[in-house]
């Protein structure tokens, strides 16, 4: 057997630079590069080894490790998982600032291999600088905090454990049923420390995505209660788009006249135009999806997870049986479902070969039309509205559209936290799969601008909006250096609600006084609020920017910025008051059961109201 003598992280690198998988394009790398912010714990090790390999796997810096993260995540949800990037840190805060990256992949079921380095093995220079010591068990070091967010974690103590981990890892983050982060902790020892490696093993074959396929009797099962069924209801979740299966969701609806709602993760799934297309579904749902989703039979659940957003709680459509299509088994036993574990387009084409010819009732296909079309025209008159002050999210949405639609370039918008993903998913329009990138899994604020290069980086020739609410712009921007550095030409428009809008109305529906949301309602020096001008922050950051008072100055600002070609940050002054209030259902947010406040007490009544219409 031919050997080569490496050290443990330049067997990393290398290994990872030989994965190819194939795409339209032809043979390409499974890693579209490694994230990097260097320390004493990984620069010696892993910087080396990634300096020798730089040309076949691109190395990037990034400002903040928890943001380059997401864009590794990103990157890896626009390339529907079938493309992936790693991420390598320090040890101490470099390596824990990952973990909050680490639980937003693990929720969103995307892939991303972290790379943190660890303590000495040796235990030489214990304790080593940035060490957190455990007084019980001299085993754990902070990376330890991976575990519960990998969906596979190891410690590499020796070079030659690589030959298992590596694979391990692989399996873990190209698997339908178990994609997810992997973490490979590397104390910073034995990543400089050298083994005699196979040869063959740097010559791994063309990665192959398994696509599960259906058990006959689950699909049995499934097609005898469909065909009972006179008013179902597909719910497509991001499995469609991560199966690719955009068009057999498309065939499926129409053959059997079966209307389609979307989650956060599924919107674009089915172009919103559709005739069946109902729209986003659940507490941030259009009327006409919440309205049939109250009067479905059978709810198709196809690639979801059935999150509370979704299910209204557990209480939006408690009278409708579930059929769940999921690759992960875990995901498909929720809400008591007859499970087809199995790929999303595999599932839904077996499903539909088997139903053969049977239909919805045709009244339920004309009224799910009917309340398409309904939904078509709110949509438009929010969207198309410019006589305003002070607008809301909802009409700076619509101008953003409005620009979008009069290009060319299948523009991909992109958010994260606050007010914004709830009038995204009931506004926001695209007919291509894909061009709708929200993290609301984990809503984590501070995803929007981070996420953006990542979709920019899978799709440099398409133009990437980023909507972020200001409190969300303050959490992390510093990314908006790290866009320009690369090259990574975003949008970025800032809606300056003064604070935290969005929880700022729930704390007021939930019967308490406006407190410590928006900035007028904080407590305060002697100079009161600061006045921020976001546009000249993003001008020192290297963006060009501009603040605009009103939604007429907005409309020429966003063509200055599709004509820009460099970031480009828009800043518009928004109402925290009004939302878009047709659409939504129940949401259970718990509210104390005493209070010296009225109001909260009325909420209470309210809370256990809404409690009732839970599924038990």
């Amino acid at each position: 057997m031919n050997t080569i003598r490496l050290t443990t992280a330049q067997a990393i690198v290398r290994y990872l630079s030989a994965l190819k998988v194939k795409s339209e394009e032809g043979s390409v790398p499974l890693f579209g590069g490694v994230f990097a912010i260097f320390g004493h714990g990984n620069v010696a090790g892993i910087g080396e080894a990634l300096f020798q390999y730089r040309d076949q796997l691109p190395t990037y810096r990034a400002h903040n490790e928890q943001a380059m993260a997401h864009t590794a995540i990103a990157y890896a949800k626009s390339q529907m998982r079938r493309r992936m990037m790693a991420v390598t840190t320090s040890i101490g805060p470099g390596a824990t600032n990952l973990v909050t990256a680490a639980a937003l992949a693990h929720v969103n079921r995307l892939p991303v291999l972290l790379l943190p380095g660890d303590i000495f093995v040796s235990r030489a220079p214990d304790p080593v600088l940035q060490q957190v010591e455990n007084f019980g068990d001299g085993t754990i070091s902070a990376n330890d905090c991976f575990r519960p967010v990998s969906r596979y974690f190891d410690r590499i103590v020796y070079p030659q454990q690589l030959l298992t981990a590596l694979p391990r890892a692989l399996q873990v983050l190209t698997d339908q049923a178990l994609c997810g982060p992997v973490t490979l902790a590397l104390p910073q020892d034995v990543q400089t420390i050298a083994w005699d490696f196979p040869e063959e093993f740097f010559a791994p074959p063309p990665v192959e995505f398994r696509v599960p396929a259906p058990l006959e009797t689950e699909i049995e099962k499934a097609a005898e209660l469909l065909r009972q069924a006179k008013q179902p209801l597909i719910i497509a979740g991001g499995g469609v788009l991560y199966s690719e299966a955009s068009d057999k969701l498309k065939q499926f609806s129409e053959k059997h006249g079966v209307p389609v709602a979307e989650t956060q993760a599924g919107k674009s799934s089915l172009a919103w135009n559709h005739p069946l297309q109902l729209g986003a579904i659940g507490v941030t749902g259009s009327t006409a999806a919440n309205a049939q989703a109250q009067k479905a039979d059978v709810v198709l659940a196809v690639g979801t997870r059935l999150q509370d957003f979704t299910t209204g709680s557990n209480s939006l459509f408690t009278q409708a049986r579930v059929i769940s299509i999921n690759a992960n088994g875990f995901d498909a036993l929720k809400s008591g479902a007859i499970t087809v574990a199995s790929d999303a387009g595999l599932g839904l084409q077996t499903l539909s070969e088997t139903l053969s010819d049977w239909q919805s009732s045709n009244d339920w296909q004309k009224e799910s039309k009917q309340k398409a079309d309904e939904w078509n025209k709110i949509v438009e008159t929010i969207t198309q509205n410019r006589n305003v002050n002070l607008p809301y999210d909802g009409e700076v949405i619509g101008v953003v559209q409005s620009s979008s639609e009069q290009s060319d370039t299948h523009d991909i918008a992109v958010g994260a936290a606050g007010t914004l993903p709830g009038e995204l998913h009931k506004l926001w329009r695209t007919v291509t799969p894909g061009a709708y990138h929200m993290e609301y899994g984990y809503s984590c604020m501070g995803y929007e601008i981070a996420g953006g290069i990542g979709v920019k980086m899978a799709h440099p020739d398409r133009e990437v909006i980023v909507m972020v609410g200001d409190g969300s712009y303050l959490m992390m921007n510093s990314e908006i250096a790290t866009s320009v550095m690369l090259g990574c030409k975003l949008i970025i428009i800032v809606l300056d609600n003064r604070g935290f809008g969005c929880i700022n109305r729930l704390q007021q529906a939930s019967g308490g006084e406006p407190f410590n949301n928006l900035l007028e309602n904080c407590v305060q020096g002697n100079q009161g609020a600061p006045a921020i001008d976001f546009a000249a922050h993003a001008k020192s950051l290297g963006a060009l920017a501009e603040n605009v008072s009103n939604i007429s100055e907005m409309e020429p600002a966003m063509q200055r910025a599709r004509n820009a070609d460099q970031t480009y940050l828009i800043c518009i002054e928004t109402d925290p008051n009004r939302t878009t209030e047709e659409g939504g259902c129940w949401w259970e947010v718990a509210i104390p059961e005493i209070s010296p406040r009225k109001e909260v007490l009325e909420a209470r009544i309210a809370y256990e109201q809404g409690k009732q219409k839970q599924k038990a």
